[in-house]
């Protein structure tokens, strides 16, 4: 049986059974815009009639070096042939045309990445035949000019520019601001100068065969997919290169036919905001390409009421059925020919990170969908973008007041943006990735092409387009700044400048850009961070999330203000507490430097009994802050070297003292040379550090138990609940911890008895060495719990110093493949993670109610939080910006390991 290449419209049942009856696979098989198009189709909407090439046919194609796939074509003439019965017209006759556009259409939408040809079948011929037909020679010889650009721009890869140049010329002469303006003979000047540059680009013809026109446009549809643009969007989307693009040919209707003609794309509701709003844009008198590329400033939809109310009607009815039928936000686009409307596509909408939160939260109270599926739809990157900071108002204010602001337009994608300006793509792209820049990309109207500028880009600013323009849909998917349709902004790309009410930024030079509010300022306005406890939306999907996680997210915290930020964020413990941030402290670092250069023991007891008050404060704060839960504190992990001076520092001092025979202090600095010198290592990573320090200066560790105690007898009186747990890090060998946890825990009773308060604790170690991963039967005999530290151990794992991988080779190991991920960003599941299952199994053999946590960046990492759900963690640790991440990531997994899915 021969391969089905291609499917009718009305043929979306029989591309059910080719996948068995799964949705998702008629999404993979026929593109999102081609299966939409066929349910719209099916359920009885306005859809022009038309067929889908499907994806398995562009995988052949691309695969057999550029060749269609045995019978496909042949298949796609038949569904013309279809398509011609339905309409009741013929490709290529004057008397009574049938033209057609032909899109992309993925899996998952990608706005503008890949390309699309509208009015093939226009040819010299027809032209004259549609004339006579229609009486209305400006209409179409405005569609046949369109034809000739994007076919030459999309099909032959001729550039833009000259077209778009032929066009303003054309307006200017004209003395008119919009293509709408312009009449009938001059739209038969600019077809005419289309085609020479068409030939001068090319060296042919236009061509003037139409099936020779929908064959080249196919190919060129299947070769986009491997376009700059698409490769670059998928990549930064997280799309995967092998699914291909189906190709929709799909019957032309026209909006730009008069005024009772036009053509718009909408939302069911604010994809900015998340309010349950229809919101879009129209233009009359227009084809969908001026909307979408953004070329001409836009009618809101909610005008459409007042122009054309009866149509206005029947839409919003569409849409209400479209969001019920899917149970989703849907982007529509739509085209009113001569009074009838057309729907020409549905898909779920993208959203900002704050209307994604909100339309969950609200779909699942209104009973669309559940309070599970409201959390998967939901990703853990778009809780982190909610949380990124905000400008400070004030300063905004006074920004205002001083007369910094450039412009008030679209509040296109929402957020704080501040950057040196950037006005093209590639200039956006150099400066980020080359130079380490921030940049906002300033265009007049973004292309596809400029993608790569886009997501490099902390912000985008544009003269022209509405709220579903390009810019705006790129820039809210992948949560980037954007305003917008200043049209009052003057843009000279001569000088490399814009320019408003006499106010200039050149290239390079600092603005802000606030994307809530649809504001441009001169200069750098500074930010704030957001507040959670005032996204009422993000906190009630966190507390559905807290319903269905099992994996509880802990945070990491030094200070008492660190504490009560993770708590407020929802901490349910202190996975990670590192004593020695708070020896570097101005007044503590000199008394650990003399504990450090001690010439015998009381010397150094000395410095540990001066340092004992200061450890305690430290742990007090914590201990009331966190009252109820528990606190793992991880006694002094880093080499000691890294309290003391630099090496060349001292150096330099002593060599300049000899020089000019300076005697003061000589010898104290003769001293801490030589004491610095002593402590060289040659990778101190693997020297004298954790558990190891334990063992050679006991006395540091001992001081360190005494404060954690106290501390916790102390807030304990006080009514306080502390739940300590002292973790000795960088354990390799039993031997190290049957050695040195009896000491510290004779320390921790005595200091009990003497108080007089008993208060719940534990010991503990991290595991960070691959051998105390092997032999974590024998380590649980003694630590009652177990924290990974991921970060050292994928270090020992691969062999990598993290540093320098990732300043060398790493980067490129990613790109290249051999990598799938970087894995000190993602837990490497198949070597770290397996080092961490064993780990886990073996240490519950020997202690079966053993706590096992990680608290290593990974504990933040969505992907890595999966990861330890199924592993068997009791808790994952992370930055407390990164608790609500954690949150949400535990309920996902927990929620798809159920088989619970967000559709």
């Amino acid at each position: 049986m021969s391969t089905k290449w291609v499917y009718l419209f009305e043929e979306v049942s029989q591309a059910e059974e080719a996948v068995g009856g799964d949705w998702e696979g008629v999404r993979a098989l026929l593109g999102g815009k081609g299966a939409n198009l066929a349910e719209m189709t099916r359920v009885g909407l306005p859809v022009p009639p038309g067929f889908t090439v499907t994806t398995e046919a562009c995988n052949a194609y691309l695969a057999a070096g550029e060749q269609f796939p045995e019978g496909c074509w042949e298949q796609e003439l038949e569904a013309m042939k279809a398509t011609e019965a339905t309409t009741g017209k013929k490709f290529g006759d004057p008397n009574n045309p049938l033209l057609v556009s032909c899109r992309s259409g993925a899996k998952f939408s990608m706005p503008g990445m890949m390309d699309t040809v509208l009015n093939i079948g226009l040819n010299d011929e027809v032209v004259e035949g549609m004339v006579k037909l229609t009486g209305d020679a400006r209409f179409v010889y405005d569609s046949y000019r369109r034809l000739v650009q994007m076919f030459g721009s999309v099909v032959m890869n001729v550039d833009d520019e000259p077209f778009e140049e032929v066009l303003a010329e054309a307006r200017a002469k004209a003395g008119v601001k919009t293509d709408a303006e312009l009449n009938a003979e001059q739209w038969m000047e600019v077809t005419a100068e289309f085609k020479k540059i068409f030939k001068a680009e090319t060296g042919i013809d236009f061509p003037q065969d139409p099936i020779q026109q929908i064959k080249l446009a196919t190919e060129a549809v299947f070769k986009s997919w491997n376009g700059k643009r698409a490769v670059d969007y998928r990549n930064a989307a997280g799309i995967r290169h092998d699914l291909g693009t189906a190709v929709n040919i799909v019957t032309m209707v026209f909006g730009n036919m008069g005024n009772t003609s036009g053509t718009g794309v909408a939302f069911t509701r604010d994809p900015a905001t998340g309010e349950r709003v229809l919101y879009g844009d129209y233009l009359i008198n227009a084809q969908g390409e001026d909307v979408v590329a953004g070329i001409r400033n836009t009618d809101p939809i909610a005008k459409l009421e007042q122009e054309m109310p009866d149509v206005y009607k029947q839409f919003v009815d569409i849409c209400d059925k479209l969001e019920e039928h899917y149970r989703e936000m849907q982007d529509m686009e739509f085209t009113i020919e001569q009074g009838k409307l057309w729907m020409l596509q549905t898909r779920d909408g993208k959203r900002t990170a704050k209307a994604a939160i909100k339309i969950a939260v609200d779909m699942a109270n209104e009973g669309l969908i559940t309070k599970e599926q409201a959390v998967l739809r939901v990703t853990p990157e778009q809780v982190d973008t909610l949380l990124h900071p905000q400008f400070d108002l004030e300063a905004k204010k006074a920004a205002a007041a001083e007369g910094k602001r450039l412009a008030k337009a679209v509040n296109a994608s929402p957020g704080a943006a501040v950057g040196v300006v950037a006005m093209d793509a590639d200039l956006a792209e150099k400066w980020a990735k080359e130079e380490g820049k921030d940049v906002i990309m300033v265009r007049q109207f973004t292309r596809p092409d400029d993608v790569h500028g886009m997501l490099a880009a902390k912000g985008i600013f544009t003269t022209e387009g509405g709220a579903t323009s390009h810019a705006a849909v790129v820039a809210r998917q992948f949560g980037v700044p954007c305003v917008v349709g200043a049209s009052d902004v003057n843009l000279n790309y001569e000088k490399r400048e814009l320019s408003v009410n006499g106010v200039t930024v050149k290239e390079g030079e600092w603005i802000s850009i606030d994307g809530t509010s649809g504001e441009a300022f001169v200069g750098q306005i500074p930010t704030v961070d957001a507040a959670l406890e005032e996204q009422e939306d993000l906190l009630t999907l966190l507390s559905w999330a807290d319903e269905f996680r099992k994996l509880q997210v802990w945070a990491n915290a030094d200070y008492p203000d660190d504490a009560q930020r993770a708590r407020n964020y929802g901490a349910q413990g202190i996975g990670l507490c590192r004593t020695e941030h708070m020896f570097f402290e101005s007044e503590r670092l000199p008394i650990v430097q003399k504990m450090i250069l001690a010439e015998n023991e009381e010397v150094r007891q000395q410095a540990l009994d001066t340092l004992l008050p200061y450890q305690k404060g430290d742990f007090t704060g914590l201990f009331s802050t966190m009252t109820d839960l528990p606190v793992i504190i991880r006694l002094i992990d880093p080499p000691l070297h890294e309290f003391m001076p630099e090496h060349d520092e001292v150096f330099e001092r002593v060599i300049t003292k000899r020089v000019k025979g300076e005697t003061e202090g000589l010898a104290e600095d003769e001293a801490l040379l030589a004491a610095v010198e002593s402590m060289h290592e040659s990778n101190p990573m693997m020297g004298l550090r954790g558990v190891r320090l334990s063992v050679v200066f006991p006395g540091l560790v001992k001081m360190q138990v005494r404060a954690i105690f106290e501390a916790a007898c102390e807030v304990k009186k006080q009514g306080y609940n502390p739940k300590p747990e002292v973790m000795i890090p960088l354990t390799g060998h039993v031997n190290e911890l049957k050695l040195i946890q009896p000491q510290l825990e004779e320390v921790a009773k005595a200091v009990m008895e003497e108080q007089g308060v008993e208060v719940e604790y534990k010991f503990g170690t991290m595991i960070e060495i691959p051998r105390a991963a092997l032999t974590a039967a024998e380590i649980a005999e003694v630590a009652e719990f177990f924290s990974f530290g991921t970060n050292d151990l994928t270090q020992m794992t691969f062999g990598y110093s993290r540093d320098d991988a990732e300043a060398g080779f790493l980067l490129k190991y990613v790109e290249d493949g051999i990598l799938p991920t970087n894995p000190f960003q993602t837990i490497d599941q198949d070597g770290v993670g397996q080092l961490m299952k064993m780990a886990i199994t073996n240490g519950r053999k020997t202690r079966p109610d053993l706590e096992v946590g990680i608290c290593g960046e990974h504990g933040g990492d969505p992907a890595s939080v999966e990861f330890c759900h199924y592993a068997g963690n009791n808790y994952v640790s992370c930055s407390p910006f990164r608790v609500p991440i954690a949150r949400l990531a535990a309920a996902q997994a927990a929620l798809k390991e159920k088989g619970v899915t967000a559709k």
